[in-house]
């Protein structure tokens, strides 16, 4: 006979949240912890989020980093998933969420060994269900990768790779950075 598994209530997951020294992932009742991240993954975020709050001061628009989670409703509200993204900017005034967001317009991932392939499948499958989205950015840590997921006016989302001399261009809030911005202080072109 194998062993039950227990699930965990929305309200209960959210308020072990404000509790918990370390940060959990929810995928429809069941939690996964979140292992910690590198000073080369911390710094590529930062940058990324500041230069991002920065350029968005005043627009309405807000950025957030690790600490606050996107809530995905799957399979008609019949299941919620809560990741943490790196990186998260929504403009939608329907996000009032204390603790959660519902509506971004950009998600940044920063990847790590642990992490990428489910930035690559599980999260990008999920937050392609996003109805506000329209970039999902996955930034390597190693060398200086950016690739961008964009939603086009068809509705598909197209993929556009840069290396060191590109400028990541994001249409969703009207920034350009450049590699050598979001590589601040971990690699240099």
């Amino acid at each position: 006979m194998k062993p039950s598994t227990a699930f965990i209530s929305i309200a209960d997951y959210l308020e072990g949240e404000q509790q918990s020294p370390i940060r959990h992932e929810y995928l429809g009742g069941q939690i996964f912890a979140m292992a910690g991240g590198s000073e080369e993954h911390n710094r590529i975020a930062l940058n990324i989020a500041s230069l991002l709050k920065l350029h968005l001061r005043g627009s309405g628009c807000k950025t957030f980093i690790a600490d606050m989670k996107v809530n995905i409703a799957i399979a008609q509200r019949t299941a919620d998933l809560f990741y943490y993204p790196d990186v998260m900017v929504t403009c939608d005034r329907q996000d009032p969420e204390k603790f959660y967001k519902r509506f971004p317009c950009l998600i940044v991932e920063v990847l790590s060994p642990a992490t990428e392939s489910l930035d690559r499948r599980e999260k990008w499958l999920n937050y392609q269900t996003i109805p506000s989205l329209q970039e999902y950015i996955l930034v390597s840590q190693s060398t200086m990768k950016v690739e961008i997921y964009r939603l086009n006016q068809g509705g598909d989302w197209m993929l556009e790779i840069l290396e060191a001399d590109d400028c990541l261009v994001l249409n969703s809030v009207g920034l350009t950075l450049t590699m050598a911005e979001i590589y601040d202080e971990v690699l240099t072109p």
